[in-house]
């Protein structure tokens, strides 16, 4: 099986620079007798290469992007997003001119990593500096962020539930078609971002990624689709690249939640105020 039902929309990227989508079309009947990509061998570990966000496609609808008059600056300003896409449903568009409002006036802006929380999907894409590792095996692909030991889990060859209970990951089927690994998830919560930028979405979050080395195995691609018909008018894509890194194995990190300064970074840990003992 692929793990693309017959009845959702097979989409498919021609490069990294299109997609298209043909409705309603049957899962592939039989994959191809190609090896699978390794992504794993040598304890690699691929570090985000477009830090500054996902990569916009060079025609359709992209990603979120900065304000004109609020332009980003790596290590120099927060970012602010551009809220005047016709792709938005005014929802998520006056949720987010909201967020600007409060950044702006002084907030910190909330990320998945500076509050130690689970990015969701596409979101696991936008942790930088630390490399993700991946573990391979024919039932299960393994996709980890070093950072804090994240972890998404790609079940092979097998199709959606009916109904997966939404959770902040979701829930992810993959095949490989020839190079490339085809991860398919759905059933993600609303309690995530898409980005840094603080896009919303909906529980009708659906996300296509193909992973596949290029450059001579030294750079890994990660096409991405977006629907989500709650939120957006018509889906979007957008890419990611991770470079190579040989460290060895996988360092064991933690990422401490702060519970003294939650008007910092948002975390509001729960404190008792008196012991229960």
């Amino acid at each position: 099986m692929t793990g693309f039902s017959a009845t959702r929309c097979k989409c498919m990227f021609l490069s990294s620079a299109a997609l298209f989508c043909i409705a309603g079309a049957a899962p592939v009947a039989a994959q191809s007798a190609a090896p699978a990509p390794d992504f794993q061998s040598g304890n690699a570990g691929w570090v985000v290469m477009n830090r500054g966000g996902l990569a916009a496609p060079p025609s359709g609808f992209g990603p979120t992007r900065a304000d004109p008059a609020h332009p980003y600056i790596p290590n120099a300003t927060f970012r602010i997003a551009d809220v005047t896409s016709p792709n938005l449903k005014p929802w998520a568009a006056e949720a987010m001119r909201k967020s600007n409002e409060e950044v702006l006036a002084g907030k910190f802006p909330f990320t998945a990593r500076s509050s130690c929380m689970p990015a969701g999907v596409p979101g696991f894409s936008l942790f930088v500096v630390e490399p993700v590792f991946f573990v391979q095996s024919p039932k299960e692909v393994l996709i980890i962020y070093s950072g804090d030991q994240q972890v998404r889990r790609v079940s092979m060859n097998v199709p959606h539930s009916a109904n997966p209970k939404p959770s902040w990951y979701g829930e992810s089927v993959g095949h490989y078609e020839g190079d490339t690994l085809v991860v398919d998830t759905i059933g993600l919560n609303a309690r995530t971002f898409l980005d840094n930028y603080r896009t919303p979405h909906t529980e009708k979050l659906h996300v296509i990624e193909r992973y596949r080395l290029v450059n001579d195995g030294r750079v890994l691609e990660n096409l991405i689709w977006v629907e989500d018909p709650d939120t957006f008018n018509q889906p979007w894509s957008a890419s990611q690249r991770y470079r190579k890194v040989q460290q060895g194995p996988m360092d064991e990190q933690v990422c401490a939640e702060n519970t003294r300064d939650t008007g910092l970074f948002g975390n509001n840990i729960p404190q008792a105020k008196q012991p229960d003992f």
